[in-house]
């Protein structure tokens, strides 16, 4: 493999459980009762907020009604993540394996299907800068679909210029494993940030299982390449 792909939330920073919460609370808004658990699973994770909301509802949402419930959700997940302060950070080992990827050039990107208020704060709070290239993140703008689709990893997979089927993916949901196997990703990582490690077992498209970034298998990566 010549590349890797992160996913971001439940991936990079394990915030899983804020967006549940945040989600539970808008979907018994809109109709009156919670997210079920299987629901968070396949509606939720790796969607994009129109898809959401549109599911919520039981019909294709307005731009304005989606813009108006998604940044008010998105707020208050924002205004979550800092009052949690002991876990507002990076997840375990991400920043070793990042620090490894940039130190011997390894082609790299994020693609997730945040939309750019939450990316910005990511960029500002994590300093992603330090290590990723910033106009090589793929991020939700409207015109790519939620993953199950295989656009986004597909638009990574060219950002950072390596063939798909050259680049390792971490994921942590159910859409984003699909997205990446559409995709014809050669190397699928699951992370077990929030679901049990049985969860992922029964997903033959899934190479490795891992419950934190010091576990990734750095020899799927083909030797680095020296910076000159």
């Amino acid at each position: 493999m010549k590349g890797i792909i992160f996913d971001f939330n439940g991936t990079l920073y394990w915030d899983s459980q804020l967006h549940y919460d945040a989600w539970r609370e808008y979907s018994a808004l809109l109709r009156k009762e919670p997210f079920t658990d299987e629901e968070m699973r396949s509606k939720m994770f790796g969607h994009t907020n129109a898809d959401i909301i549109e599911y919520l509802i039981g019909k294709k949402p307005s731009k304005e009604l989606v813009d108006k419930y998604a940044k008010e959700k998105e707020a208050v997940y924002r205004t979550r993540c800092k009052l949690n302060p002991d876990e507002f950070k990076l997840a375990p080992g991400a920043a070793e394996l990042l620090d490894y990827l940039k130190e011997n050039n390894i082609p790299r990107t994020i693609a997730t299907m945040s939309e750019w208020d939450n990316v910005e704060f990511y960029i500002k709070e994590f300093n992603l800068e330090k290590w990723f290239d910033l106009d090589k993140i793929v991020y939700s703008d409207g015109t790519i679909p939620g993953k199950p689709a295989p656009d986004i990893f597909l638009i990574a997979a060219e950002k950072i210029g390596i063939k798909p089927e050259d680049c390792v993916v971490i994921e942590d949901a159910i859409a984003g494993i699909k997205s990446a196997k559409s995709a014809n990703i050669g190397k699928i990582v699951a992370i077990a940030s929030l679901e049990p490690i049985d969860f992922y077992k029964q997903m033959p498209e899934v190479y490795q299982i891992i419950k934190n970034f010091n576990e990734f298998d750095r020899t799927l990566l083909e030797s680095p390449i020296p910076l000159t």
